[in-house]
Formats: structure tokens, C-alpha cells, sequence
């Protein structure tokens, strides 16, 4: 075997020039041997391009149940005998039901109160006997007869925050206007 000492000075002695060429040379093979075996393969997925192909069908026959469903006859429920009619003719249905009612004349609207009327209220102090007003009991202006018009309305009370002006404005009342009938 060899001594120590020499063994000590090979591995301490930098490493000769055409040791590290040796190196990337090997590495340089490597590098051309991957792009010959990864180059020529075609660079699409057919993974991708089959589910795209899946989701198209799918999407396909889903539009073609849908269509279905809206443009056929079927039994929802055959028990309680409900029906699937086109969607065509519950339209003409609809319409011609619509067109069989007369419309109803509307009452006032009725604007909340604000909240420090609310307050106001509730503060002041009942007669014995008399129940106390709540949030739940409705309004006087709520429980005006329908029959009256737009522009009627108590007066709010003094330190009230007054409705926007786009709340106080309605339109008037037509002249020729019939009491509406309550049922």
C-alpha cells in the first residue's frame, strides 16, 4: 500500500484540468440525450383535449333535456295529475288568464314612521286602563280606508324628521275615480 504522506498530497492537490472537463462533457451528454428523447413528443395533451371533448357532450345533453323539457308534454306527477305543458302554451295560458282580470285601483302608500315619533310614543306615559302603543299595533296612516285619497295624511308632530320630498310628492287623484270595492 501506499504511505500516508502520499495519499495526503493526492487529496489535498487541486484536481486536474481534464478531470472537471470530463464533468461537463458528461453533463453536456446528458443534457443532448434528454432533448432527443423530450423533443421530438408533440407538445398538445390529450388529456385536455379529451375532457373538452366530454364537457361539449355533456354540455350537448344537458341543452338537449332542457329543450326537451320545455317543449314537451310529460306528467310531473301522474297522482296528483300535475302536468309539464310548453312553455309556449303556459304563456298563451298565463295571458289569457291576465286578460280575463280587471285591474284593481291601488290604495295610498303609507310611509313609515320615523323612529323618533316611535320613541315619542312609546315615552309618553298611558292612562290607566288604556294599552300602550306598540311597534306591532298599525299606524293611523296604515289603517286608512283604502278609499281615500293619496294626498290625505296627518300632519307629523312637532321635532319629527320630515319624509323626503320625493316621499310627500303623489301623483293626484283622477276626478272620475270610483271608490275601490273591499272584498
Amino acid at each position: 500500500m501506499a504511505d500516508p504522506e502520499s495519499l495526503r498530497q493526492i487529496t489535498r492537490s487541486p484536481a486536474p484540468l481534464s478531470t472537471w472537463f470530463g464533468v461537463v462533457l458528461l453533463f453536456t451528454l446528458f443534457g443532448v440525450i434528454v432533448l432527443a428523447v423530450i423533443g421530438p413528443l408533440p407538445r398538445g395533451s390529450d388529456y385536455e383535449q379529451t375532457r373538452a371533448k366530454k364537457r361539449m357532450e355533456n354540455l350537448k345533453t344537458s341543452r338537449e333535456d332542457a329543450e326537451k323539457a320545455l317543449n314537451t308534454y310529460a306528467w310531473v306527477d301522474k297522482n296528483k295529475g300535475v302536468v309539464r305543458i310548453p312553455i309556449s302554451r303556459a304563456m298563451e295560458v298565463t295571458i289569457a288568464q291576465l286578460a280575463q282580470r280587471k285591474p284593481m285601483q291601488a290604495g295610498p302608500i303609507a310611509t313609515p314612521a320615523p323612529e323618533t315619533q316611535a320613541t315619542a310614543v312609546s315615552t309618553s306615559p298611558a292612562p290607566a286602563g288604556s294599552p300602550r302603543p306598540t311597534a306591532a299595533q298599525p299606524s293611523p296612516q296604515a289603517s286608512a280606508p283604502a278609499t281615500q285619497g293619496a294626498a290625505v295624511s296627518s300632519p307629523p308632530p312637532s321635532g319629527a324628521v320630515s319624509p323626503s320630498p320625493a316621499a310627500v310628492q303623489s301623483p293626484p287623484a283622477p276626478a272620475s275615480a270610483a271608490p275601490a270595492k273591499t272584498p
